[in-house]
Order: C-alpha cells, then sequence, then structure tokens
C-alpha cells in the first residue's frame, strides 16, 4: 500500500465550486480523503509541501500527437511540467497503426513527418516499428508512460492499411470499404478511444498529395462513424477545411451526420478567434447550434493564448501553403537550395506571396513583421529580433528576398518566427466571450508534433498566467474546470478532471501568484540530435499521475505510472 498526503495547499477541484484550505490522502492510486488538518492525524505517508499553493486536479490535453514522441520519451515532456497527467493522441486522422507492411511504414512515418512536423530522422531512429496492429501499438505503450494516454484510430492509417498506394488517390471500392470497417472495428474493441479524421486542405502527405483520409467521401466517413456507435468507443475528431475560413452548410452536415451516426459527440480543430472580428467567432460556433438543433453534438476546441509559431523554410511550414510555394518547398535539400538561389523562381514566389486568398493570403501579407527568431551565420546574429520588414529595408531589398537570403545563409536552418499580434487585448477578450459557449473546450495544443515550431503544451500555464493572474478574465476555479473537468467530461473519462474522493489521483501543484510558461528554445535532444521548440513552466511545483509523483519540486522523475486509457475501461460513452 502506498500513501501520500499533500498538506497545507488550498484545493480548487476542478467542479467549480469555491476554492477551500484542505490536505488531500492518496492511496494507491486513489483520493482517499480530502479535509482539513489530516496532517495531524497521519503519520504514515510521503507528503507534499502544498503552503501557499493550489492543489487541482490534472489538467486534461485532448488533441495531441505523441503517437511517435511516446516510444521515445515516455515522459512526454515538457506536458507534465505544466500539469497535463492526461493526453490524448491520434487526432486528425494521423496513426503509427495500422502498418503491416514495409511500404505502409515508409508511407507512415513520411506522412508523419510532412503534416505533423515530426522530424523523419528522429521518426527513424527512435522508432522500433515493433507493432503491426493498433492492437500491437497501444500493448507497445502499455506500462511504460508517465501521464495517462488514450488514442484514437487514424482515418488515414486505416484507410492506407486497406487500400495501399490507392488510398492517396482514389475512392474506396467495396472491398476496399469492408476492409476498412474490420480494421476499425478491430481498433476500437481494442480500446480505441474512437475515430479521428482529416479533411483538411493543408494535410499533404510525404509525396505532397492529399493524406488518404481527403479522398474520402461522405458515405465513407458516416460508416465509419456507425461502428463508433456500436462500440464501447467515446468520441469522433474531425479537422476540417471550415476550421479555417468558415464552415460551408455541407460541413456542418456532415458534423451533424457523423455525430447522429456515432451517437457520439464531434469535435473538431480548431477555433481561433480574432479580435476585430466577433462576427467570425459566432458563424463558427453557429455550427454547434445548427447541429443541437438537429438533435447532435458537435464541440469546438481552442487554445487561450496566443501562438507564435516557429518556422524554417528546411521544414516549410506555414509558407508551404502560399501560391507557388509548396512545389518548391517539396524539393529534396540541394534542389531547394539552387531553387531559392534562381531568380525566376524567386519572382515567382513574391506574386505567390501576394496572391493568396483567405488565410494563406494574411500569411502572405505577414511575411515583412515575421521576426527572426535564431540563426546559426555569424554575420546574421545581430539581426536576431528584428523583423524581416526591418532587415530588407537595412539591405535595401524586398521582404520575400531577405527571408530568402537569411535562410540560404544558415543552409535553410534559421528559424524565424509568426508576427506579434496588435490585437492583444481584444482577442483575449473575445476568447473569453467563446469559453462561455457550451461547445467550446480547451486544448487543441497539437503537443508531439510541430517540433520545431512551437511549444503547444503551454496552454495551461499561459491560461493560468495571462488569462487569470494579468488579465482577470475568469476566476481560478473557473480555469481549472475548464483545464480537467470540461475535456475529460468531452472523453467521459472515468475518474478524472475532478478531485473529490475515489477518484484518481491525478494532481498538480502550483503556486498561483507565480504560475505561468517558461520562456521557448530549441534544443536538440530529438533522435538523431534532431531539434524543438520546448518552455518549462514557472510556478508547476509537483504533478502527479496516479498517486505518483512525475514532477516534484519542479523537476520531473523516471516514474511511469500512467495509464493506458482504453474505451469501456477508463472511458464511456
Amino acid at each position: 500500500m502506498s500513501r501520500l498526503l499533500v498538506t497545507g495547499g488550498v484545493v480548487v477541484d476542478g467542479s467549480r465550486a469555491p476554492r477551500r484550505a484542505a490536505d488531500v490522502l492518496i492511496e494507491d492510486g486513489r483520493v482517499l480523503a480530502i479535509a482539513p488538518s489530516l496532517a495531524d492525524s497521519v503519520t504514515d505517508a510521503e507528503t507534499v509541501d502544498a503552503r501557499g499553493r493550489v492543489v487541482a486536479p490534472g489538467f486534461i490535453d485532448v488533441h495531441t500527437h505523441f503517437d511517435a514522441q511516446a516510444l521515445w520519451d515516455p515522459g512526454l515532456s515538457p506536458s507534465p511540467a505544466h500539469g497535463v497527467t492526461t493526453v490524448i493522441a491520434g487526432n486528425c486522422g494521423f496513426a503509427l497503426a495500422p502498418s503491416s507492411r514495409a511500404s505502409d511504414v515508409d508511407y507512415l512515418q513520411r506522412m508523419m513527418a510532412r503534416v505533423e512536423g515530426i522530424p523523419l530522422e528522429a521518426i527513424r531512429e527512435g522508432i522500433d516499428w515493433s507493432w503491426r496492429s493498433v492492437p500491437e501499438y497501444l500493448s507497445r505503450i502499455e506500462g511504460d508512460v508517465a501521464p495517462n494516454i488514450g488514442f484514437l484510430a487514424g482515418h488515414s492509417s486505416i484507410r492506407r492499411e486497406a487500400m495501399g498506394e490507392r488510398a492517396a488517390t482514389h475512392q474506396a471500392d467495396a472491398s476496399e470499404m469492408e476492409a476498412m470497417e474490420g480494421l476499425l472495428a478491430a481498433a476500437l474493441d481494442a480500446g480505441a478511444l474512437g475515430l479521428s479524421s482529416s479533411l483538411g486542405s493543408v494535410h499533404l502527405d510525404g509525396d505532397g498529395r492529399p493524406v488518404p483520409s481527403r479522398l474520402a467521401t461522405d458515405d465513407e466517413l458516416v460508416r465509419l462513424a456507425a461502428l463508433v456507435a456500436r462500440s464501447p468507443a467515446v468520441a469522433i475528431q474531425l479537422t476540417t477545411p471550415g476550421a479555417v475560413d468558415g464552415f460551408p452548410p455541407e460541413e456542418v452536415e456532415l458534423m451533424i451526420a457523423l455525430s447522429r451516426a456515432s451517437e457520439r459527440a464531434v469535435n473538431w480543430n480548431m477555433l481561433v478567434v480574432r479580435g476585430n472580428r466577433p462576427e467570425f467567432t459566432d458563424r463558427q460556433l453557429a455550427a454547434s447550434h445548427t447541429a443541437a438543433d438537429a438533435g447532435a453534438r458537435v464541440y469546438a476546441l481552442m487554445l487561450p493564448h496566443t501562438q507564435r509559431l516557429r518556422f524554417t523554410l528546411k521544414s516549410g511550414a506555414i509558407l508551404a501553403n502560399l501560391p507557388g510555394w509548396t512545389e518548391v518547398l517539396s524539393l529534396p535539400h540541394q534542389a531547394r537550395l539552387d531553387a531559392l538561389r534562381d531568380g525566376d523562381t524567386r519572382r515567382a514566389l513574391r506574386e505567390g506571396a501576394s496572391s493568396g486568398q483567405g488565410f494563406v493570403g494574411a500569411v502572405g501579407r505577414s511575411i515583412a513583421r515575421m521576426e527572426l527568431a535564431d540563426t546559426s551565420e555569424e554575420a546574421n546574429r545581430h539581426f536576431v529580433g528584428l523583423t524581416v520588414g526591418e532587415i530588407a529595408e537595412a539591405l535595401d531589398s524586398t521582404p520575400v528576398d531577405t527571408l530568402l537570403d537569411l535562410a540560404l545563409a544558415d543552409d535553410l536552418a534559421a528559424g524565424f518566427r509568426s508576427p506579434r499580434s496588435d490585437q492583444e487585448d481584444e482577442t483575449w477578450r473575445e476568447r473569453r466571450r467563446a469559453w462561455e459557449d457550451p461547445y467550446v473546450v480547451l486544448g487543441a495544443s497539437d503537443a508531439g508534433a510541430h517540433l520545431d515550431m512551437m511549444c503547444g503544451s503551454v496552454y495551461t500555464t499561459s491560461l493560468l498566467g495571462e488569462g487569470v493572474r494579468q488579465r482577470g478574465l475568469l476566476s481560478l476555479e473557473e480555469a481549472v474546470a475548464m483545464l480537467a473537468h470540461d475535456p475529460a467530461q468531452l472523453y467521459g473519462l472515468v475518474d478524472r478532471g475532478e478531485l473529490r474522493e475515489g477518484a484518481a489521483a491525478d494532481v498538480v501543484v502550483f503556486d498561483p501568484d507565480v504560475v505561468g510558461p517558461g520562456p521557448e528554445h530549441l534544443v536538440h535532444d530529438l533522435p538523431g540530435g534532431c531539434a524543438r521548440v520546448v518552455a518549462g513552466a514557472e510556478g508547476v511545483h509537483d504533478v502527479l499521475v496516479n498517486g505518483v509523483p512525475v514532477i516534484r519540486d519542479g523537476r520531473p522523475t523516471a516514474a511511469r505510472p500512467g495509464t493506458l486509457l482504453r474505451a469501456g475501461k477508463d472511458a464511456a460513452a
């Protein structure tokens, strides 16, 4: 029997109830008691000193891509440092199983590298690929992870297994559809939490073609969703083009059809509010209200903070969506270098940067306001922190040419950061308004993906630090419920999301006067020496998963107490 006492803290239990001073006694991974002055009578327990600190349920991140990282970093850093004790992976239709053929392994490796920004070298060096099916993959993860983790069955991966090369070019015939249904049924029987898919126009595979799920008809998606209804699975996750520029009626109808067929909630990724355009928020959230009127459940995921993305021309993310840029940034490295030096190519890239529409057009217009974040080229280091426009002016060049020259000088490894928002106050207020909608859930971190671009794990401490302490936009009680209780409810997680007697002892202890994200920085700690952006947390002292410390006094432990969350056992519809 293991006993641990969290003593002297203020409990914010995730239910939105008022905070209260209390000790928390944990026994064998469960909360045994929550009451004042337990320390006076409990003498045989390890203690966590929470004086002056908040004791809350562990935070739950429902949209991650830890599928690969879990195999080389079972600690899933840095998420636990930010109070995260439970994650859901396998989102957007992308998973590492099934993969029974060598050609499928290669395809999934390159797809994950392209669409989720996980370095291919890290995937190939850091993963043994000792499984062929979803049940085998889940067994590979079970028992060797720090936070709790659950997985969705990935539509693109299933489609590739069922259709081979045809998956990215054709609709499924009758036999291929039956094969997909069999593969999904096997995944759900093994405990996958649901089905994920993507119709997102920016999701391209390693060959630059649409990922397999984008070739699916609505009928294919609905047939797969119907299998979820006949299983213990709890969710449908969908990434759609409308999540960027606004949902057309047919996408709303599809989400309604998926929710009805599955008899589950559909969540989409992700709602990005614009401080000067409240009508955009309303138009996006209208999909949920239309669905509710039709007897369906559709939820929007969103982040509580402004994410400034780092990118390079080595990975090509963000700018690869501009007209004419996709082809160039898909070239092999040396061919890409040659193309970026070519005058005709540069002319085409300048034109592409000024001709896009919607979100893509906004990216092109923002190049001058992007900042040089880092470079190993000594001659350019004095430009770090300046915008591309400012550097272009100093060099008497155009912003696009300046960006390309800075990248070429560093063998395409120079890092650029997306522009600062000039509407931050308005945007935070608009976020607060969106949070009042019952169909909005915080999440969408993408942790484990886009590794050289961002550190999505900081969303929890960003909300507590900036949203609560600095801006006072919501109470601590409400913030904790949004980070723990609400995502647990969305995924039907049993005995998680609230700190109460009998619940799983997932606990975070933090200082409310200090909590916040640390600065982002680049480290080269991935397999193969590949780089990623990470950020520590300020004021997060202790994090327990199933009663076992995975963060102690702000530092990670070697413990791996996480549960592999399986539908029907750890999650219920």
